[in-house]
Formats: structure tokens, C-alpha cells, sequence
């Protein structure tokens, strides 16, 4: 019964401790998005943290790195496209 309650509270106050620290986190990057920090790093942190307990963290966390990667591909075809451009002027 103890051993029971011991392991019922343990996991309550992970998820508490998770939740607490991931929010936090996330909700300094989301200030950081107004004010000045590095906010495209401090967001993902907190989905990170939070994805440990909730699968909602870890789903947004996979479409924001997909949606970094997709911008940072257009953006390098860009690139590429325009210095071709110039070369073959």
C-alpha cells in the first residue's frame, strides 16, 4: 500500500515539476519573440521539455523543426537560384 502511494506521488510530482519547468520555458521564448533573445532556440526547449510528459508538445515540436527545415531549404534554393542568376550574366 505504501510502496503503492510512494509511486503514485512520485509520478504526480514529475509531471507537476515538467509541466512547471516546460511552461516556464516556453513562456520566456514566447517573450523573447517581442523582446530581444533567442527565442527560435528557447521555444523548442520548452516543447522539449514539455514532450516529455505530453504527446501535444511533442507533435508541435515536430512541426515547428519541419517547418525550420522547409524555410531553411526555400531559403538556400533562393540563395542558389540567385547566385546562378549572377554567374550567368
Amino acid at each position: 500500500m505504501i510502496e503503492k502511494t510512494i509511486h503514485l506521488t512520485y509520478k504526480v510530482a514529475r509531471r507537476i515539476v515538467i509541466t512547471v519547468l516546460g511552461t516556464t520555458v516556453l513562456a520566456i521564448g514566447v517573450v523573447m519573440i517581442i523582446a530581444p533573445g533567442p527565442a527560435i532556440v528557447v521555444i523548442p526547449i520548452g516543447l522539449a521539455i514539455l514532450g516529455i510528459e505530453f504527446a501535444w508538445a511533442r507533435i508541435w515540436l515536430k512541426r515547428l523543426r519541419e517547418t525550420i527545415s522547409n524555410q531553411v531549404n526555400n531559403h538556400r534554393a533562393r540563395r542558389a537560384e540567385a547566385q546562378r542568376n549572377r554567374v550567368s550574366r
